[in-house]
């Protein structure tokens, strides 16, 4: 077995990728002590990969992950193919689940947020 020291981070590509984004941006910054290892480096995938091919990609990611991080949209229930999937998956696994509610919160309340 792999060793599992990764975070996978699940989101809706279309509506949230600005706090996926955010996130890896306070990981570069090196006054914050806010770190993790993405596991969304491993395993890089094309949009042209159909879906079966996605989700064997997306499995061989969660071997090595410790921990998902979901971030919560307001689109984020409407998605089966993928988010819902991803989730499943990393219960199945028994993965620790951080969820976060991105409602009500816009891009610039997050930015600001690694001032305090």
């Amino acid at each position: 077995m792999s060793y599992r020291n990764k975070t996978y981070v699940i989101f809706d590509g279309d509506t949230d990728i600005y706090a996926y984004r955010i996130m890896k941006g306070w990981k570069a910054l090196e006054h914050l002590d806010f770190d993790f290892y993405d596991a969304h480096d491993l395993n890089v995938l094309t949009s042209q990969a159909g879906e079966e091919t996605v989700k064997r990609k997306l499995r061989e990611r969660l071997k090595n992950t410790k921990q998902a991080i979901v971030l919560i949209g307001p689109n984020t229930k409407n998605l089966h193919r993928f988010v819902r999937w991803e989730i499943d998956a990393v219960l199945s696994m028994d993965i620790p689940i951080i969820a976060v509610n991105l409602n009500q919160i816009g891009s610039s309340t997050m930015t600001s947020a690694h001032q305090y």
